[in-house]
């Protein structure tokens, strides 16, 4: 496949001529297995670590580097895609580099690029660490379509947070092809914006701070990996005991993934009484499909701007919490955790919060008014919580599958409170278990006393106290342990 050299000299009409070819791959990771480049080497001149610049001596495009007899140049043989921008841009720019590869067969095999500022070099215009910043980005990105790139077409739009112009100028140079055709197209207007003088220094603040929050959000296909049955078992039996058809309810409704390589249709709703574990769910789901998650506290919210964002015409403008989450985790793909969705259905006038959360459960697309660009919502799994489900509207019940998480029996709470809230408990204060002891009478009377709650909060509650009781009478009384009878328990513990 054709592709140009990086540095084309304008007063060279002739067609340049390919001395390198493009190979396709989507790994992760950088090896001497799998180079970003691969160089000629017959001569065996470069080494293991090797210092200089990428440029294109008569056409040809090289690596150039002191040698022992003086400078020498070696033609690149072959190139990962997704590095050909990024490589161009180094020679353009005369960024001095070092390179760390393997030697085989006459070719050295490149898989770190790290930067170097000596010989009178310049100096990239970002901080330390911005070209490993782009590089980890492009090993995690899929490769570029098998296209001859458009010369003309320039990747134009804040470092490891992109935050000034020049790092976000480069970015886009670099590595603008691993962002969403909308997004980098949205990119290039608001660097534009960034740039103008032609605008307010309020526009021009509002678009770089626009641009910084974009740029540094990984947007990752929607390709996930097939999820492992009993590992997700065994991390569901870590935060919720019992509760067997809840669980293999939870792993069916995941587990989609395996045959479509996608997201399921549908979220989680968990509807149950308070101190079930709804969260706690929700949380071992994020683990399970290895994504990072975010909370939102529907009881929280009372006005749509808060999710939406407010627009850029205001001095105050900023973004909405959605858009804040996807800043936050760095990545576009997440587990969203929507507490207490049953409050969700009320506003103050302007509108209803609830509404604005159907466009996130659809995966169609969410735009922010402050970001005014349609960000990709392919990769958002959401999980929502609630106690009243009477209260959640006919639309937003639609988008879910829907789980309801029963209360606990009397033995399932004295299995919890004996073998994990009360032993969590004395190991969290440095107690051991000996100097904290429960009767069977005891339990009984603790399970008693909590046997019009709901959930295991009182429960944990209640261990506290126990423990703290424990401690309090070996520290001051100077007692070797403390065993609770249920005589003990209901006068420590009942009203």
């Amino acid at each position: 496949m054709p592709v140009f050299d990086f540095n084309n000299s304008p007063q060279d009409s002739r067609i340049p001529e390919c001395t390198y070819k493009v190979f396709y791959t989507s790994s992760p990771e950088s090896s001497p297995e799998h180079p970003i480049l691969v160089l000629d080497n017959k001569a065996g001149k470069l080494v293991h670590h090797s210092n200089g610049i990428f440029t294109n001596p008569i056409r040809r495009t090289a690596f150039e580097f002191k040698g022992e007899e003086g400078t020498v140049s070696e033609d690149i043989l072959e190139i990962d895609a997704r590095f050909v921008s990024l490589l161009k841009w180094l020679g353009e720019n005369h960024i001095h580099v070092r390179l760390s590869g393997a030697v085989k067969e006459g070719k050295y095999a490149v898989y770190k690029i790290r930067e170097t500022a000596f010989g009178g070099g310049a100096k990239l215009s970002a901080e330390d660490g911005f070209l490993q910043f782009m590089i980890e980005r492009l090993l995690s990105s899929d490769p570029p379509s098998q296209e001859i790139p458009d010369e003309d077409e320039e990747e134009t739009g804040d470092s490891m947070k992109l935050t000034s112009i020049q790092s976000i100028t480069d970015f886009m140079n670099c590595a603008g092809r691993t962002l969403p055709d909308n997004i980098r197209l949205w990119a290039r207007r608001n660097l534009a914006v960034a740039k103008s003088n032609e605008v307010s220094p309020e526009e021009r603040r509002h678009a770089q701070r626009a641009l910084s929050i974009m740029m540094n959000i990984q947007w990752k296909g929607n390709y996930f990996e097939a999820i492992d049955p009993e590992e997700a078992r065994r991390i569901l039996d870590e935060e919720l005991y019992g509760m067997e058809t809840v669980k293999q309810r939870i792993i069916e409704t995941i587990i989609q993934i395996n045959r479509t390589h996608t997201l399921p249709a549908y979220g989680l709703l968990l509807i149950g009484p308070a101190g079930t574990g709804k969260s706690q769910i929700a949380y071992a789901v994020a683990r399970i499909l290895k994504l990072p998650w975010t909370t939102l506290d529907m009881s929280s919210i009372n006005d749509p701007e808060q999710l939406t964002g407010s627009s850029r015409i205001y001095a105050n403008a900023k973004p909405g919490i959605i858009m804040e989450a996807f800043s936050m985790a760095g990545e576009s793909n997440l587990v969203f955790i929507i507490n207490e969705l049953d409050k969700a259905a009320s506003g103050k006038g302007n509108g209803n919060p609830a509404d604005v959360l159907l466009t996130l459960l659809d995966n169609l697309g969410f735009t922010d008014n402050y970001m005014e660009c349609m960000i990709p919502t392919s990769g958002v799994y959401p999980i929502a919580t609630a106690n009243d489900k009477d209260q959640i509207s006919a639309p937003l019940m639609s988008r879910f599958a829907v789980i309801e998480i029963p209360d606990y029996t009397a033995e399932e709470k004295k299995v919890i409170f004996s073998r994990y809230a009360l032993p969590k408990v004395l190991k969290r204060i440095g107690m051991e278990e000996k100097e904290c002891i429960l009767t069977p009478d005891g339990l009984d009377t603790v399970i008693e006393l909590h046997k019009n709650t709901s959930g295991i909060r009182d429960l944990e509650q209640a261990a506290e106290h126990i423990a703290a009781n424990a401690l309090y009478q070996i520290e001051v009384d100077h007692v070797k342990s403390v065993a609770f009878d249920g005589e003990m328990v209901r006068k420590l513990l009942g009203n």
